[in-house]
């Protein structure tokens, strides 16, 4: 291997470490700490519903970013408005950690996930402005894995630092990483978006095709499809905590390796719908793993209501959260192949109605106050219901 090839392999790994790092933001940013959630709302004086409304904030704020970051970097190109984001999401990151009240941590999440958005899109966006082709999708695939490491791991850190410290000691142990990324990236990261390739007129060319997109009614159901599919993905990261730990009396380190278990589910499941694409069609494992998630959440809902062993619950909870895998990789790839010109921003599209869905569900599975699986469950029937529904009359 020459100097030369040893240089770009070299390159290449560094620039995957930081995107997948940026990609894996999200993840961090709503993972990390889940094993807090029960510690908040008592250190603080409040309920389960008001503490997950703090999950709900984030969820907002990365939806809504999602809008005008990614067009606006195709403006300002993309190292600027990168570290824009970082500097805010580091003071959005200790400002929560010196929250006094739930208000306070909710608005400063909002704040947290309007500037982690930044991380998800641009990462993306920097990819496609460095690679194409099958070098495009080599790289992506690096992404996606990282991104699959992401939730894995950050419940387990989260429960990890909560065994030496407080939940404030999470937000300042992402404070302290995203100072890190911050300088990989000044120092590490070259402008890729040069000025002759920035568009002007890019915010109201997304608007107008993002209505374009709307009247394609199978492109809508696949959109709705994976909207309803991740709703439930959130209500299941806002409710589980409580739930296994509060109604299962789970540790917090026991908890985040239940989560983690589940999050390799998806892993397991995603790539077994890579494997199985050639002997079935997407519309067919989209069938399948909408009706075995549906079936499962049913099963999940009955035994809320009656109360059996933990271990007969977390069964058909792993199965149900890793169809996730099959579903949302079947629905992407079908609404995407339904714009082919425009992926970037059918992406984009997809990530802002799954967000806004996922912020939505999230409160509602804290009705219960915690001391119940039956909201949690009943959410995840219903967002796995409207699926189906949604499946079945838009998108055949």
């Amino acid at each position: 291997m020459n100097t030369a090839t040893q240089s770009i392999q070299t390159n290449r790994l560094w620039m995957a470490v930081i995107l997948g790092c940026l990609a894996g933001m999200g993840p961090l940013c709503t993972d990390l700490y889940l094993p807090a959630l029960p510690q908040i709302a008592t250190n603080l004086s409040t309920g389960a519903s008001l503490v997950q409304l703090s999950l709900t904030a984030t969820l907002t704020g990365v939806a809504i970013g999602q809008i005008f970051i990614g067009p606006n970097s195709d403006i300002y190109g993309r190292k600027k408005p990168l570290v824009l984001s970082l500097i805010i999401f580091i003071a959005a990151s200790f400002l929560c950690s010196f929250a006094t009240s739930i208000g306070e941590l909710i608005l400063f999440r909002f704040i947290q996930g309007l500037a982690g958005s930044g991380g998800i899109v641009l990462a993306r966006a920097i990819a496609c402005d460095l690679y194409s082709g099958r070098e495009l999708t080599k790289f992506f695939s690096l992404l996606m894995l990282i991104n699959g490491i992401a939730p894995i791991f950050a419940p387990v850190i989260g429960g990890q630092i909560l065994a030496i410290s407080d939940w404030k000691g999470i937000f300042f142990t992402l404070g302290l990483f995203s100072i890190l990324l911050l300088l990989a990236v000044v120092w590490g990261l070259k402008e890729t978006l040069p000025e002759e390739r920035r568009n002007e007129g890019s915010l109201k060319m997304t608007f107008t095709t993002f209505s374009h997109f709307l009247s394609d009614r199978v492109f809508v159901g696949y959109v709705l499809v994976q909207g309803f599919i991740v709703a439930g993905l959130f209500a299941y990261i806002a409710g589980s905590p409580f739930v296994l730990q509060t109604v299962y009396g789970l540790s917090a380190e026991a908890f985040s390796l239940c989560f983690a278990g589940n999050g390799v589910g998806i892993m397991l499941f995603a790539q077994l719908t890579g494997y199985f694409t050639g002997k079935f069609n997407e519309k067919q494992l989209l069938a399948f793993g909408l009706n075995l998630a549906l079936a499962c959440s049913v099963l999940l809902f009955v035994m809320s209501l009656i109360n059996v062993s933990i271990l007969l619950f977390l069964l058909p909870l792993f199965i149900m959260v890793s169809c996730i895998g099959i579903t949302t990789t079947a629905s992407f790839s079908l609404a995407v192949q339904r714009q082919p010109d425009s992926a970037g921003s059918a992406s984009g599209l997809l990530g802002v109605v799954s967000f806004i869905l996922g912020a939505v569900a999230s409160p509602l599975v804290g009705l219960g106050s915690g001391t119940t699986a039956i909201p949690m469950t009943l959410v995840i029937t219903i967002a796995n219901l409207l699926a189906c529904v949604s499946y079945v009359r838009l998108s055949r």
